[in-house]
């Protein structure tokens, strides 16, 4: 259990992630964390081209949806943000945004926002789940395996972060047994945020990246953790359906409905405790099955779980 002082410092740290320095001309600038993946984790990338096309467009038309690619590996460097406003109509504003590093483009997104309609309304409902209580934290689990644990994991692996994840079906994270491609895991910063609701979008889209592809390994007892998966995200969609807190607890539901010619279709599911949908993606990703006993199987690329 983390204390409250270094669980404040650690959500701090994933807003301060957050944060664009300007550079004019829609031109941002933003920093990146290590979180022991050989390339920056997309769901930085995400969070960060949501707060740069967000800073141009009024508070009064939150994002609703937003479309990514993926193009190249990011580097643990600085990254840089470029909005181009593609338009902005009576209900509905359209952004783009590229993200370079060195010159490279390495990530694009297109993202819509709306101004606040009424209309109809329905959602599905939420599948029985068991709560977060008493279920233990992937971080508990990767400190759990000791020594199993492979040398290239155990130091960002095992350090707290400022967003817990708890999986409702645990697993073993290095030979899981092969079952359906459908789990699920709550999910919530471990501190209060600041009520600026593009905060809480920009760390739910950083969030959203977390484990999605895992669903495309269940059927075939496969782990990022077993060095025999190379994985890449491909691109990622996601829809902004109701207000939330990322503070709060989170359901996270997961399948994945395909998989073939090395790629796997995700897709996933934000429920809050009381039963409202808050959010839904959809994640393609390149997976790579290694043999077993290949010589790039002990250094496989590594990715969050």
């Amino acid at each position: 259990m983390t204390d409250p002082a270094t669980a404040a410092r650690l959500v701090n740290q994933l807003v301060d992630l957050m944060h664009l320095e300007a550079l004019g001309d829609d031109r941002f600038r933003a920093q990146s964390e290590d979180i022991g993946t050989p390339a920056v984790f997309g769901g930085q990338v995400l969070g960060q081209a949501l707060v740069a096309a967000s800073c141009t467009v009024g508070a009064d038309r939150p994002v609703h949806s937003m479309h990514a690619y993926f193009l190249l590996p990011g580097e643990h460097a600085p990254i840089e943000y470029a909005v181009d406003r593609v338009r902005d109509g009576r209900s509905f504003t359209t952004r783009h945004v590229v993200a370079r590093q060195r010159e490279r483009i390495i990530f694009e997104m297109s993202a819509s926002f709306q101004t606040v309609d009424e209309g109809i309304e329905h959602q599905l409902a939420m599948p029985e789940a068991a709560g977060p209580e008493g279920l233990q934290s992937e971080l508990e689990q990767r400190r759990a395996l000791g020594e199993r644990l492979p040398e290239r994991w155990r130091n960002n692996a095992l350090a707290p972060h400022g967003i817990e994840y708890r999986r409702v079906d645990p697993d073993d994270l290095l030979t899981p047994a092969p079952r359906p491609p459908h789990s699920a895991l709550w999910l919530r910063a471990i501190a209060p945020l600041p009520d600026d609701p593009v905060v809480h979008r920009a760390l739910l889209a950083y969030a959203s990246d977390h484990g999605l592809l895992r669903a495309a390994m269940l059927p075939h007892g496969l782990s990022f953790m077993s060095g025999r998966v190379r994985p890449a995200s491909l691109d990622h969609a996601m829809w902004f359906h109701r207000d939330f807190r990322m503070d709060d607890w989170l359901l996270y539901l997961l399948d994945s409905p395909s998989a073939g010619g090395a790629r796997g279709l995700c897709r996933g599911s934000l429920f809050t405790r009381d039963g409202r949908l808050v959010a839904s993606t959809a994640q393609e990703g390149m997976l790579r099955v290694l043999p077993e006993g290949s010589p790039l199987s002990s250094a496989g690329g590594a990715a969050p779980i």
